[in-house]
């Protein structure tokens, strides 16, 4: 469990990042306004880490002197519109968001990403206060191509965990969060009410954003999609099958309706209104359930590490990276960005204010996050636990969008009443020639 005086805090100057670290150099010397007077393009995807970005951008430009463009998308249409831009090699942006969960190999086979390994090197371009041996050896592995360029860094490594509204429950008689799938199911059945509107469950149903959902859940039998070396699909197994079934009478018998069209925005936003008892999915949500201007729960949501499942205890966890294009225009003062938004002053408040869980190892070393923090203790433990029983919650391959589409339209089907046997094994027949070809080149 994490403690209260072993946990990290940014404290309420961490925002005011200027102050903190005007003082580092003027200890170290390192000049952030080399580049003053330049200007560079930034891409995120839709996030809680994106929101943060941008409301830290002044920041950034009294700090270094460069101005910052900012563009924020959702995930849906950030990936391929940064898929298509780099490939043309006349990306609009110098400084992009890649979810390396889904995009790791297409980058590393494309070399569409400037190795920064030069750039960490060079002490004109890096301040010693960087410390980039800070980063978890996990994150930095998903960050590194088998040849050792370093094509990203660690921006996040997100966590499913279980979300619950505490009202709701006592109303039942619960007094905690499930344990396990079966209390998650026999609690989410118990819990919903559709004559008040009142629903156990609420998850991912839409086609694409649904496989994240139903892969933590096959972790619970102890099984991944995809083969460690990733050439065989795991999808049409007894235990995927069986965790098809489970997924579907959760979303079908504990779920509101519409459930079909929800990504987690959807989900988010039905938790919020107090219509769902319980919701699975990233942690990096969090800081909207506890904001008064947006949430109808601020005073009733508990935090809960993800049920364990019939063979294993494991969450899903999706690491994001930010790096610079090959063919950037303005590649140093992009640099300058990566380093002060990967730095420890802004993963020390992306952790305190909710927006995620930082990769960075002495964010947890700090005790003044929670004291400074707006979430409480249950969430800080349930950070704790849900870091030892991560899992890769996506397959790394390279068509892994596709993967997505392909087994999400099963998924899909599945919400809607299909059989999940049929729509399993024809999702994986579907996919596997298209894995085939890509394990080719």
């Amino acid at each position: 469990m994490i403690r209260r005086r072993h946990l990290l805090a940014a404290s309420a100057a961490t925002l005011a990042a200027p102050a903190i670290v005007e003082r580092a150099n003027a200890q170290s010397a390192f000049d952030w306004k080399q580049f003053k007077g330049q200007a560079i393009e930034v891409n995120y995807q839709l996030s809680p880490r994106g929101d943060l970005a941008r409301r830290s951008i002044k920041q950034f430009e009294e700090l270094t002197g460069i101005k910052v463009g900012f563009e924020q998308i959702p995930e849906q249409q950030q990936r391929p519109k940064v898929a298509m831009e780099m490939a043309t090699g006349r990306p609009s942006f110098d400084v992009v968001n890649i979810g390396m969960h889904v995009q790791k190999r297409l980058v590393e086979r494309a070399k569409w990403m400037e190795d920064l390994r030069p750039y960490i090197a060079d002490k004109g371009l890096t301040s010693p206060d960087y410390d980039p041996a800070d980063f978890s050896k996990p994150s930095m592995a998903v960050a590194t191509g088998e040849d050792g360029r370093i094509n990203a860094l660690p921006l996040n490594q997100d966590l499913f965990i279980l979300f619950y509204n505490k009202e709701l429950l006592a109303e039942k008689g619960f007094k905690a969060a499930p344990k396990t799938y079966d209390e998650l199911f026999s609690m989410a059945k118990a819990l919903t009410d559709p004559a008040k509107q009142i629903y156990g469950f609420v998850g991912r149903g839409l086609k694409n954003a649904n496989v994240v959902l139903y892969d933590n859940i096959l972790l619970g039998w102890d099984q991944e999609t995809v083969t460690p070396d990733g050439k065989k699909l795991l999808t049409d197994t007894p235990a995927a099958i069986e965790a098809a079934q489970f997924y579907q009478k959760l979303m079908r018998e504990c779920g509101p309706p519409g459930n079909i069209g929800f990504n987690w925005n959807e989900c988010q936003t039905t938790f919020m209104q107090g219509r769902a008892a319980m919701w699975w999915d990233g942690i990096g949500f969090s800081a909207p359930l506890l904001d008064k201007t947006k949430s109808k729960i601020v005073e009733k949501v508990g935090f809960a590490p993800v049920p364990a499942g019939p063979k294993s205890h494991n969450c899903a966890t999706f690491i994001d990276g930010i790096g610079i294009p090959a063919t950037a225009k303005n590649k140093k003062p992009a640099w300058l960005f990566v380093q002060w938004i990967t730095g420890k002053d802004m993963q020390n408040e992306q952790l305190r204010s909710g927006a995620g869980t930082p990769p960075r190892l002495s964010c947890y070393g700090r005790d003044d996050i929670v004291k400074n923090s707006a979430f409480p203790q249950e969430w800080f433990d349930t950070t704790s636990v849900s870091l030892k029983i991560a899992r890769s919650g996506l397959p790394v391959i390279v068509p892994v969008t596709e993967f997505r589409d392909t087994i999400g339209t099963g998924l899909t089907n599945i919400v809607g009443g299909a059989d999940p046997a049929t729509e399993m094994k024809k999702a994986t027949a579907a996919f596997q020639p298209v894995l085939d070809k890509s394990n080719e080149t």
